[in-house]
């Protein structure tokens, strides 16, 4: 899934090599790389991980691969990057995945990303809105679970919408939007991809059951009849489910 992702969106960055690149909320460090591999030799990432456990991983892989030059993954707090003074103001790139849904003020990691890049330099933000998920044909009680497991995000402060805001965070952080676009993250019977998308929500779903009947308002006996159902539903020559990742990009006002 890291593969098919990353792939798509390094098209969308569109890199051209010798970038100087912030990883807001690297955790495993898997896309760092690939960023620092796409911008060449020449090229640098700062990876900043607030998971101990996550960016010890992400130095432990990148040494057994040997892909540790070029990249700094540092212990820090998006919202208080640890970024010496002289670093300030010069990344070409500030980029963040997957991180925006879960912190209560989307707004507060955004701010330093753009103060992080030079005049002129892109902040890339990559989230979801997860109320656009489709499936077809429909299976309800799984779009049911799905829905109680995205709402949770909304119990705890954060917003499970927050892709369709991105350039209004950036608007707000004064940042200059430029584009936004969609990475399509969905797939349908026939395609090779589809088995690592199913197995892919079954296992997010699965993690989240205890929060979803807890909060949910969906019953233990529900929840597994979905499940069923679901896996039942993944085997048809019909099936098909359509999801994106919001994409959005802006510059930091020239000085």
């Amino acid at each position: 899934m890291n593969r098919i992702l990353n792939d798509r969106s390094l098209e969308e960055m569109a890199l051209e090599g010798g970038e100087r690149i912030l990883d807001v909320g690297s955790g495993l460090g898997h896309f760092a790389r690939r960023m620092r591999r796409a911008a060449g030799p020449a090229g640098r990432v700062v990876g900043i991980e607030r998971s101990e456990a996550q960016r010890l991983a992400a130095c432990r892989l990148a040494a057994e691969e040997h892909d540790e030059d070029g990249v700094d993954f540092r212990a820090g707090d998006a919202l208080a990057p640890p970024l010496a003074d002289d670093e300030w103001g010069t990344f070409d790139v500030a980029h963040t995945r997957f991180l925006l849904e879960h912190v209560p003020d989307p707004g507060a990691v955004v701010r330093p990303m753009v103060r992080a890049v030079r005049p002129g330099g892109r902040v890339v933000l990559q989230d979801e809105d997860h109320s656009i998920f489709r499936m077809s044909p429909s299976l309800p009680g799984l779009e049911a679970v799905w829905e109680a497991y995205y709402r949770s995000y909304e119990r705890a402060g954060n917003d499970p919408y927050v892709g369709r805001r991105l350039v209004t965070l950036l608007h707000e952080a004064g940042a200059m939007p430029r584009r936004c676009t969609w990475i399509f993250f969905g797939g349908c019977a026939g395609m090779e991809v589809f088995p690592l998308l199913l197995e892919n929500l079954r296992v997010i779903l699965r993690g989240a059951k205890e929060t979803i009947v807890r909060e949910g308002g969906i019953t233990e006996e529900a929840f597994e009849r979905a499940m069923r159902d679901y896996a039942v539903w993944g085997a048809r020559p019909d099936a098909a489910w359509w999801f994106a990742l919001a994409y959005a990009e802006g510059t930091r006002p020239e000085a």
